[in-house]
């Protein structure tokens, strides 16, 4: 039988409950279970896919398609699964959902309620994940923290799942913040145990209490919060802060905790064997070298806005034994002038994804400052477009050129909007979105790295290159290296003079993993340290002979 387990927060916002369903995936799995991870997020919209970047940060997209909250990347870093729609519940879905059940006479004539219609629709998206999945475990995290009004239903509801699953398959763990004060010199435990109250007023008594602070815990404090709160002191699990976020797996088995819920759950497993995940820990901590990359977009002062590509940006900078250094660089600030000052130091210049026209020209000029200086760039779905622009406009002749997203009244739209597009006025969950597949040519930059000529890579966008204008960027020198199996849809672009100039239209950041980098952005990597290490040995001639 499957069993749940169900992660709160207390105290604060922001204190790694994601981080922690992650690694406790990890942790299972690697004692040979079954994992699945799921996310709860109390906010009204239906999904984050039109919420903005600064509130919200990146959006991950699912093979199915779905439009998820950030943490469902770090769940599949971490446990190296593919998840699902299913696996990102939002109040506005469930409302939805509920509604449009009433609106069809669902409920035959009852008055519709948040117990139980609300709360049902709950139970049942996380009892569906559980049977389809087949997992032997699933972990839910309830997004928000205990004590906000938009968090009760989902409270309420997991308490109600425990009571019907029964108390031998289903665990909470609480996450609660231990303060250290600097005055006073001591960690202050009253915050997690009045977290804990909030918690248990709602019916819900946590078996595991995870604390997040600055520095582990002690044995006294360990004690005292087992006192107060009601549980083991074994169940006291100590998160301290860590530099490197793939770090705590490896802290929260060191402190018991997958030992603590499989002897809760009655599960019966092997040992851990997280050989290969230390392995990949000592490749990122003894990495010394540096490799600087430009990071070029709009919502630079929120890298969360980016968490995918700075992750597999980490995961490729490991595998090749370097350390990576990001330098973020504000789009619009990129003008005339102040490009080559801005740029000259850097290794390798990537252009993510985003929307609408906010720094547009910055991501242009910067894009064109990498073909013409033969430095490593790399575009990401809106970073094809862009170096598409820029090719038309110096190489074509066509000063003009742009995207029909930018400029509606481009003579050279050589970005247009899908034919699958036009007319689609709702903006919620309506783009080209989930898994596709790609044939790639041989011989190309993008077939060697991946090393297969059909790939599938994630998607999330409505403009795509306008057939109308390929013939003439292949004529001044642009490789279509990747194209939808039908041949329509560009996918893969490069130029094969330059030593690393390769776009794509999808996300392959969603797909790299840890233990596992991706092979666009290992390649993008081996290059920038390539150039680097020519650009330092010829600062250092140049010096020699002064």
């Amino acid at each position: 039988m499957t069993r749940y387990v169900f992660i709160t927060g207390g105290v604060v916002s922001s204190l790694g409950k994601g981080i922690t369903a992650a690694s406790l995936g990890r942790l299972l799995k690697s004692r040979g279970l079954q994992v699945v991870i799921q996310k709860l997020d109390p906010y009204i919209n239906v999904d984050p896919g039109t919420m903005n970047p600064f509130q919200h940060g990146e959006v991950f997209v699912t093979d199915d398609g779905g439009e998820t909250d950030l943490d469902l990347g770090h769940y599949e870093r971490f446990t190296g699964e593919h998840l699902r729609q299913l696996s990102n519940v939002t109040s506005g879905s469930v409302y939805l959902a509920v509604i449009k059940k009433e609106r069809r006479g669902a409920y035959l004539g009852d008055t519709v309620q948040v117990i139980p219609h609300i709360t049902n629709e709950i139970k049942s998206r996380v009892d569906r994940l559980g049977e389809e999945s087949n997992a032997d475990v699933v972990i839910t995290e309830v997004g928000g923290t205990v004590g906000d009004i938009e968090s009760l239903p989902f409270l309420e509801a997991i308490r109600q799942f425990g009571k019907e699953k029964g108390h031998q398959n289903v665990a909470y763990i609480h996450v609660t913040l231990a303060p250290y004060l600097k005055t006073s010199e001591e960690m202050k435990t009253k915050p997690t145990q009045h977290s804990v109250a909030e918690l248990r007023s709602k019916g819900i008594a946590p078996d595991v209490i995870v604390v997040r602070s600055e520095q582990e815990i002690d044995e006294s404090i360990r004690h005292k919060i087992s006192l107060f709160c009601d549980v083991e002191p074994k169940a006291v699990i100590s998160a301290a802060d860590t530099e490197n976020i793939y770090r705590m797996p490896l802290l929260l088995n060191g402190q018991g905790l997958d030992e603590v819920i499989c002897e809760r759950l009655s599960l019966h497993t092997l040992p851990p064997s997280l050989d290969r995940w230390r392995r990949m820990l000592d490749r990122m901590d003894s990495a010394t070298d540096p490799v600087r990359v430009g990071m070029v977009g709009k919502y630079v002062d929120l890298p969360d806005a980016y968490a995918s590509v700075v992750e597999a940006l980490r995961h490729a900078a490991a595998g090749a034994g370097r350390k990576l250094e990001i330098e973020w660089i504000l789009s619009e600030s990129l003008t005339g002038m102040l490009v080559p000052g801005v740029l000259a130091d850097l290794d390798g210049i990537v252009v993510p994804g985003g929307f609408g026209s906010r720094g547009i020209e910055g991501k242009i000029s910067a894009i064109g400052y990498a073909r013409r200086n033969q430095m490593p760039f790399l575009g990401l779905c809106l970073g094809l477009q862009c170096a598409v622009i820029e090719f038309a406009r110096d190489r074509l002749k066509l000063p003009f050129a742009n995207s029909t997203e930018f400029d509606p009244d481009t003579p050279d739209p050589v970005i247009d909007l899908m034919p699958s597009q036009e007319g689609v006025e709702d903006k919620g969950g309506t783009m080209r979105l989930g898994l596709y597949p790609a044939t790639l040519v041989s011989g190309t930059m993008v077939g060697r790295l991946y090393g297969s000529d059909l790939v599938y890579e994630r998607h999330r966008h409505r403009w795509e290159v306008n057939p109308r204008y390929r013939k003439a960027l292949v004529e001044g020198g642009m490789v279509m290296s990747g194209l939808s199996p039908n041949g329509v849809l560009v996918e893969f672009i490069e130029l094969p003079t330059h030593p690393f100039f390769v776009g794509t239209q999808a996300h392959p950041e969603f797909l790299s993993r840890p233990d596992h980098p991706h092979p666009l952005f290992a390649g993008f990597i081996e290059k920038a340290a390539a150039h680097r290490d020519r650009r330092v040995s010829s600062e250092e001639s140049t010096i020699g002979r002064r």
